[in-house]
């Protein structure tokens, strides 16, 4: 992705991201309990990145270029089992097919397209929430209280991203959303860092604070 940013010159990017891969990936986000976000997968348009295949198997594709004798270049890694993917899409994926009797790679893309709006739908009260009770490195949990929890969990998701939590888990964001409902004066949660410091969220008074401490 960084040699593709680098080579774009401001144009958007078409990848070749199939229905297959979109099953993949949106049956890793199940199996790591990664919850909606992943479970969404890959989205066709997400600028500068375009996936106009997103509806089509990879065994079409792989037709239509012998058809049209276009050349295909494979990447070594599909083929190598210390991959989870590779793995899924070589064991799991056809076992699940075997079982349900067909169609699960086309239900897991549903799947994600369903959650897609879902989300888009959440995702709007929660930034308006956020710009509503943030101020940088503090929270104000007064907003956040009559907050329904999808809502609420995705303001504290971003506001850690926000704060330097690269990509917060569910474990994260449960411990620092029971900083908000179920506060019995427990200690700070830790939500990321680097070598030299982690960050920790604490809770005091009505808000919560993001810290550094040295390691």
């Amino acid at each position: 992705y960084a040699a593709l940013r680098e080579a774009r010159a401001r144009r958007p990017v078409l990848l070749g991201h199939t229905l297959d891969d979109q099953a993949e990936t949106v049956l890793l986000g199940l199996g790591r309990g990664s919850g909606a976000r992943s479970l969404a997968g890959m989205r066709e348009w997400s600028a500068p990145w375009g996936r106009p295949l997103l509806g089509v198997r990879r065994a079409q594709t792989r037709a239509a270029c012998a058809e049209w004798s276009l050349p295909v270049w494979d990447d070594p890694h599909n083929d190598d089992p210390r991959f989870t993917r590779v793995r899924l899409r070589r064991e799991v994926l056809p076992l699940l097919d075997d079982v349900l009797g067909g169609g699960v790679p086309q239900a897991l893309a549903r799947t994600a397209r369903q959650l897609q709006d879902d989300g888009d739908a959440l995702d709007a009260p929660a930034a308006e929430l956020l710009a509503e009770c943030a101020y940088g490195r503090v929270l104000d949990l007064e907003p956040l209280s009559d907050a329904h929890a999808a809502v609420r969990t995705r303001v504290l998701r971003d506001w850690l991203r926000s704060v330097g939590a690269a990509e917060p888990p569910f474990r994260v964001v449960t411990a620092v959303d029971d900083l908000v409902t179920d506060w019995h004066g427990q200690g700070p949660v830790a939500v990321g860092g680097d070598e030299e410091a982690r960050l920790v969220v604490t809770r005091r008074a009505g808000e919560l604070r993001v810290r550094r401490e040295p390691r």
